[in-house]
């Protein structure tokens, strides 16, 4: 007779509350399949992939060996009848799940998590950029390579939502369709100049949060603009009596040192829009700001001079707060896009058939958001996924955000 030990216990209650979170999120999820020779429930199928996921596995062929290797184990809080699904039952599965159905799923997941975790949403910041899973192309369907644009919370470092872009389309007509499946109220969004619209911008403020957006030569009324207030703005010679003053500005500036350079940002914000014609055309349009940044290679010598600009709604924030929402907005290139490059080979990744590729992508933001909430160990991803895949006790724990 087996001993039953304060681990043994401690595991059994993380079993079974990972599994009463997995059925909150799974009960609007379909089955596609026929019922006639069913052999694996849908929701043994979705589990064991995210688990293999966290573990590793990063194609079918890894997951079904995952799940084998685990089978007993698995089978004490999972309907496992005929044992664990083979590679091809993974891939018909996610292949022909609705995507927005399995979207869902994430996003009362993410909930669950943010929850649990004791997560504010007022002060929030989100990030909106895209990414293509290069590998997904399918030459012989015509088809081109997956391309998403996510949802990531800077400060906690969780996606929240992510939405394809369609093949005729690019992510002007993505974003809409994604701010709709997040609650805005007491963010700050920040965008790339793809996201620069009126239209996006009109949405973040009726769903209550602020935008913080780059602009480029697609908004060229309002570039030429922005660029010619802070050009008066910065001119140093002495003006006559009967000109307008120069316009006042509020300036930070910041010197960081890595990667073997040394970069200065000066962030400069204006909020007299007055001589910004377009302004009214922008819905809770607050300020305009400019940012110059100077990089010194040391090995080099050599420097460059980069000047961006932004607009943004949030009449109380500060330079400095308006300075970080600029920095700070990259974090999704570095610490989600990189990530899945580097420790999920997301690149790599040849998910072609039906909705494969899309699913299986939200599946790598699922296993992302349990390993980046965890804080109980100093490890990389990468390192994690090995951890979770060799100590059960550790996997349970990211599953349960325990």
């Amino acid at each position: 007779m087996a001993r039953v030990t304060k681990s043994t216990v401690w595991q059994q209650e993380r079993e079974q509350e990972a599994l009463s979170a997995f059925e909150q999120a799974l009960v609007g999820l379909d089955d596609p399949r026929r019922r006639q020779g069913l052999r694996y429930p849908l929701r043994s199928v979705v589990v064991i992939a995210l688990m293999a996921a966290i573990c590793g596995a990063d194609d079918a062929e890894a997951m079904q060996a995952w799940g084998r290797a685990n089978l007993e184990w698995l089978r004490g809080f999972l309907d496992l009848p005929h044992g664990t699904p083979s590679q091809d039952v993974f891939l018909a599965v996610f292949a022909a799940i609705d995507p927005q159905q399995f979207q869902q799923v994430f996003i009362t997941w993410v909930a669950w998590l943010r929850a649990k975790l004791s997560q504010s949403q007022d002060g929030a910041h989100l990030a909106l950029d895209g990414k293509t899973s290069r590998r997904s192309f399918d030459r012989a369907q015509g088809r081109p390579a997956l391309h998403t644009v996510s949802a990531w919370l800077c400060e906690e470092g969780l996606v929240l939502g992510q939405c394809r872009v369609d093949q005729k389309s690019n992510e002007i007509r993505a974003i809409p369709e994604l701010l709709a499946l997040l609650e805005l109220k007491g963010c700050t969004v920040t965008i790339d100049a793809m996201g620069c619209q009126k239209e996006i911008a009109s949405t973040i403020i009726s769903r209550g949060g602020h935008y913080l957006l780059a602009v480029k030569d697609n908004q060229p009324a309002l570039s030429e603009e922005v660029q010619a207030v802070f050009t008066d703005a910065v001119d140093p010679r002495q003006r006559a009596l009967d000109e307008d003053p120069a316009l006042k500005l509020e300036t930070v500036t910041d010197v960081t040192k890595e990667h073997d350079r040394i970069e200065e940002r000066s962030v400069s914000v204006c909020r007299d829009l007055s001589w910004v014609a377009t302004a009214k055309r922008w819905r809770g349009l607050a300020f305009i700001a400019m940012v110059v940044s100077t990089r010194t290679e040391l090995s080099t010598g050599k420097t460059s001079t980069a000047t961006r600009y932004f607009i943004g709604s949030d009449k109380d924030a500060g330079v400095e707060r308006i300075a970080t929402l600029i920095r700070r907005h990259w974090s999704i290139e570095n610490e989600l896009h990189w990530v899945l490059d580097m420790a999920f080979n997301d690149d790599y990744a040849r998910f072609r058939s039906g909705h494969c590729a899309q699913n299986m992508a939200a599946l790598r933001h699922f296993a992302l958001n349990l390993l980046k909430q965890d804080k109980s160990c100093k490890l990389g991803i990468a390192n994690k996924r090995k951890r979770a895949g060799w100590d059960r006790g550790y996997l349970m724990q990211l599953v349960t955000a325990g």
